[in-house]
């Protein structure tokens, strides 16, 4: 599932949720579905995509560095637990941001506060 939002040079599509259920994994479902939202993104001259994942889901980090996405920031303590857990916000640039500005990483960790 995701969405549209942001403004300007942030007007980017966003994955809100990416769930396959374990009998239909490694069958391509998610690389499909995020390809259907960068194209969606694409047609709403969005920048980016952007989507947070757990910094210990190391399967998925994987799966999206291969699908062009880098991580952009760390933002401490994002998931709510015991302890809590942070994200990475990871991004990929669409045709829109023709120098690749949405996709520089930022230096050091934000707080969920500062997420925009």
């Amino acid at each position: 599932m995701g969405k549209s939002e942001g403004h300007g040079e942030k007007w980017h599509g966003h994955v809100t949720a990416l769930t396959v259920a374990p009998e239909y994994r490694r069958l391509g479902l998610a690389a499909t579905f995020m390809s259907a939202l960068e194209e969606i993104s694409e047609k709403k001259r969005a920048y980016f995509v952007d989507l947070f994942v757990r910094v210990s889901n190391k399967v998925a980090v994987d799966m999206y560095k291969q699908l062009g996405y880098s991580v952009y920031r760390r933002v401490l303590e994002y998931y709510s637990g015991d302890p809590d857990e942070d994200a990475f916000d990871m991004r990929k640039a669409l045709s829109m941001d023709t120098e690749g500005k949405s996709v520089i990483a930022l230096q050091h960790p934000v707080r969920p506060e500062d997420v925009e």
